[in-house]
């Protein structure tokens, strides 16, 4: 940020992208305050078409969200298409969750009456997004709210700010009423001032768990604002009887190193059958050295490229020498392949003999293995985290997973599958420090909108029969 700018700089290159002056969140809060009755007061199918005429304009403008997501986080190209085509398949399926987590329900009652359900938006709800995804996680909470009849200020993270001024352009281009979908640009002062102001309804955050965590205390004193944390976890990926070790290693790497581990579903820990370890890390050593890191448009085509920033690269490279000292051993060591930018190849430590390991989320392509000699000993370390987002288990036995599902303390659990990739068609979100039990995707509609249940009659008819003095 310079002055009343807020910058955005290509992290592949360096090269500014984009600025716009920092916005002022008493401004936006009070225009969505002043037009969302106006947009809950239309009918659900008014809404719904509003929504699908968005979904089609970013279907139209879909290359050039590509490419403005990709050269703003430095992902590939064909993991930032991705990301846009799950803002446009958003939307159906919020439409579905909406009917049937939320539709309107009547039942029959005594004396002619009936009792009916029916959904109520929360009013103005704040929307603040991260920079590793940004406009597929903060859209997962501003299409359902403004389904259900909200309205929405959205501050983007401040490092990812030209994709959220896209997205935000693209709901207006739908024909939603400007005043309902606000856009606050800054950094972490706006973002205080957002969450903390008095005319919001509520709060739905994706980010990291310690500012999750300071949300939630300056929550604390006010019950009635709905609040919806989404922080992240250091997710174990446990590979036990699972003689094809090659289809291991990718799930592994994929876990592990998929965005360059900027996923708050990567696998932070591997955790393996010790009889296992070696040939698995030969395995997993092969993938990892032919891995392209590079710039987004770079052909061949990138598996990943650099993490968001400098500040991000240098913090992580100490995070590793940190994992060292505390009697680490390096299987592979993050590098810095390309001097001055934040590309980083992936670090792999052996951390089974280190004493005092973290639990943190270090959020980029670092992954910590464990050997263990038992099933059970694999299953109390991948407990051992105050997270709990996902889990994953690599293995042929069906009695395993049985026992790995049954056990294991995480909100999405895997089997011969990747941590990461979680479908927008089912819930998603975690315990401890990972979330306060809202979770998002297909029950986004839960926190979106509040049930109403009335007791109905036609007519007044009424008596009592039990505590009356005789007329």
């Amino acid at each position: 940020m310079t002055g009343q700018d807020l910058i955005s700089i290509e992290p592949a290159t360096g090269a500014e992208l984009w600025r716009q002056p920092v916005g002022d969140a008493d401004a936006e809060v009070a225009l969505a305050r002043a037009s969302w009755a106006g947009w809950a007061a239309q009918p659900l199918a008014y809404r719904v078409e509003a929504l699908r005429r968005f979904a089609n304009v970013v279907r139209q403008r879909s290359e050039a969200l590509t490419d403005l997501v990709a050269r703003e986080t430095g992902k590939p190209v064909w993991e930032a298409r991705t990301e846009v085509d799950s803002v446009i398949a958003k939307v159906d399926i919020s439409i579905t969750a909406y009917s049937q987590r939320t539709g309107q329900q009547r039942v029959d009652a005594p004396m002619n009456s009936r009792l009916a359900v029916r959904h109520k938006p929360h009013g103005v709800l704040a929307v603040l997004g991260p920079y590793n995804f940004p406009i597929h996680l903060p859209n997962g909470h501003i299409v359902p709210a403004l389904l259900a009849g909200n309205a929405v200020v959205f501050k983007p993270s401040e490092k990812t700010p030209a994709s959220g001024a896209f997205l935000v352009d693209c709901f207006h281009a739908a024909g939603i009423p400007h005043g309902c979908v606000r856009l606050l640009i800054g950094g972490p002062d706006e973002g205080k001032a957002l969450a903390g102001h008095p005319d919001i309804d509520g709060l739905l955050f994706t980010g990291s768990a310690t500012t999750g965590i300071a949300i939630n205390r300056q929550f604390a004193s006010r019950p009635e604002k709905i609040l919806a944390l989404e922080m992240g976890g250091n997710n174990p990926i446990v590979v036990w009887d699972a003689p094809d070790l090659y289809s291991a290693a990718v799930l592994v790497v994929q876990s592990a190193f998929t965005t360059a581990g900027q996923r708050c579903t990567a696998a932070r820990r591997l955790i393996v059958d010790q009889k296992l370890c070696d040939p698995l890390m030969a395995e997993i050593g092969k993938l990892v050295d032919r891995l392209i890191v590079d710039h987004p448009h770079a052909d061949p085509a990138p598996f990943m490229g650099p993490v968001i920033d400098n500040d991000t690269a240098d913090m992580l490279t100490e995070s590793f020498l940190a994992l060292l000292t505390r009697g680490g051993r390096p299987f592979r060591h993050l590098a810095r392949p390309v001097e001055g930018r934040p590309f980083l190849s992936p670090g792999i430590i052996d951390m089974t003999d280190a004493t005092d390991s973290p639990d943190i989320e270090l959020f980029g392509p670092i992954l910590q293995v464990y050997r263990k000699a038992s099933f059970e000993d694999a299953i109390a370390e991948a407990n051992n985290t105050r997270y709990g987002l996902s889990a994953s288990l690599v293995s042929q036995d069906p009695r395993l997973y049985d026992q790995f599902w049954a056990n294991i303390r995480a909100g999405i659990v895997n089997w011969n599958r990747p941590t990461s990739g979680a479908s927008s068609a089912a819930p998603f979100g975690g315990v401890g420090w990972s979330g306060n039990h809202r979770p998002s995707a297909f029950y986004a509609a839960d926190y979106c909108a509040y049930p109403v249940v009335s007791s109905e009659a036609e007519q007044a008819r009424a008596s009592m029969g039990v505590g009356l003095r005789d007329a």
